[in-house]
């Protein structure tokens, strides 16, 4: 038995992998404020055209650019390991193998898109990006790649996670962006969230919606926004996190898991590992797909599946998601990467086909799950990545109870050195759970009704 499974450089995935290719029912187009499908052209003031190209490609199998693998030789490789110690906790016959993006110069998964996106904007000719982030990995790993680009980086973080990590702002300023907290004083969208509202908390929606105001308002025109999550191109960039899961368990005697886990936001870094494996469930394997989101903020447990805007200023198109709406303001847990409103429309898809299986945790559940997982594993994971590790045990467990021997691998996306406020609030017993009570998520998605339809399209396999 291996505590790691290392991959040598020259093993690294050449190519990302395309879901799209191979889902059974094709996810429905975003539309425009018309209704009708949104035409490449449209997103040219967001995106440079390169990334589009990927946005909206079938194509199973698309090439990472020497330039991209160069800088992530960096780090990948990521070490695939074995958590013997909590399995020995555990009491469980399963084998727990997780993969670790902690190892990345940000701490998360979140660089294996920032430096594609980072290179394909340097090409494009683009000087400046836009983001948003939550927690604050997505925007210190865009800021990280810029600077190794030579471009400028503006980040708009949600306030409450602005307020709760400070050392997550000071990353980004480190490698040379500006950070400032949202909603701000600097955009439209951003001053008439105050006005109405000035103690919000802010969300990811309405910074989503500053950032990409800043760019398309850019009078220069060399100005792009750029997204961590979601997105079809920025899941594209994450599947090099399961296609070398996929050699590395080769390499351990493992044929496939028999579950899969990851926690859900936005989607990026459960559909990162998830969907090498998902390709392998279509043609008939037996895998159990799991995402795993907050309570607080459930949107692929209990939301409708809709069409629906990604940010709240309406600026983006309308994308067929599980929703939560685009006004929602989630309540500030210490998770702030997985308080987003919806889904990665390619993620919804699966879950509409009955391919993955989503569930939501309370946060004391998961807070309680990372102390577990430190005091075994010895490493402290980030709130965001702890519901996997609740879900993980609870699977542990559940193969204890059957006398079933399983594999069980989860994303293990990020450490947790930036966020100890929670895990302070958790031991001194000042952390308090919340579950989106049914009339809010009735009032918050009651105008959903006003959009196009967005049909349950399924081949019923599943």
């Amino acid at each position: 038995m291996e505590y790691k499974i290392q991959l040598r450089e020259s093993d690294m995935p050449k190519q990302w992998y395309n879901l799209a290719a191979d889902l059974p029912t094709p996810p429905l187009p975003p539309l425009g404020p018309d209704g009708k499908p949104v035409s490449p052209q449209m997103l040219a003031p967001v995106f440079p055209m390169n990334i589009i190209e990927q946005e909206v490609s079938t194509q199973r199998w698309i090439d990472i650019p020497e330039e991209v693998l160069n800088i992530l030789y960096q780090w990948r490789p990521a070490p695939l390991r074995r958590a013997v110690r909590l399995e020995k906790l555990l009491k469980t016959p399963a084998r727990i193998y997780f993969k670790d993006e902690s190892v990345s110069p940000a701490g998360s998964h979140k660089p294996n898109t920032a430096v594609a996106q980072a290179y394909y904007n340097k090409v494009a000719g683009i000087k400046r990006l836009t983001t948003e982030t939550g927690a604050g990995q997505w925007g210190s790993a865009l800021a990280f790649a810029c600077a190794l680009f030579g471009l400028e980086c503006k980040v708009y973080m949600v306030r409450i996670s602005f307020d709760q990590k400070p050392f997550r702002k000071l990353m980004m300023q480190v490698w040379g962006a500006n950070c400032v907290a949202s909603p701000s004083t600097e955009t439209h969208a951003g001053r008439k969230i105050l006005a109405e509202t000035p103690d919000t908390p802010g969300s990811l929606g309405i910074a989503i919606s500053e950032a990409i105001e800043a760019a398309v308002t850019d009078p220069t025109g060399q100005t792009r926004y750029s997204l961590g999550s979601v997105l079809n191109h920025v899941l594209l960039h994450q599947t090099i996190i399961g296609l070398e899961a996929k050699k590395q368990l080769q390499i351990a005697g493992e044929k496939l898991p028999d579950v899969v886990i990851g926690c859900a936001g936005g989607g990026s870094n459960f559909a990162g590992l998830a969907f090498p494996f998902t390709t392998d469930k279509i043609n008939g394997a037996k895998i159990d797909i799991i995402p795993v989101e907050p309570a607080a903020c459930p949107t692929m447990t209990r939301a409708p599946f809709v069409y629906d805007h990604g940010d709240t200023a309406c600026m983006t198109p309308l994308l067929a998601m599980h929703s939560l709406g685009h006004a929602f303001v989630p309540a500030p847990i210490h998770a702030g990467g997985l308080r987003y409103h919806g889904m990665a429309p390619l993620v919804c898809q699966a879950i509409v086909e009955g391919l993955f299986a989503p569930r939501s945790y309370h946060q004391s559940k998961c807070y309680e799950a990372a102390m577990t997982w430190a005091r075994t594993e010895g490493m402290i994971c980030a709130p965001e990545t702890s519901h996997a590790v609740a879900a993980t045990i609870d699977e542990a467990i559940k193969a204890r109870e059957e006398g079933k021997e399983k594999v069980i691998l989860f994303s293990y996306s990020g450490h947790g050195l930036m966020d100890l406020s929670g895990y302070d609030k958790y031991m001194s017993g000042k952390l308090s759970d919340y579950e989106l009570p049914e009339e809010v998520l009735q009032q918050c998605t009651k105008d959903l009704a006003k959009m196009p339809p967005a049909p349950m399209r399924k081949s019923g396999r599943w």
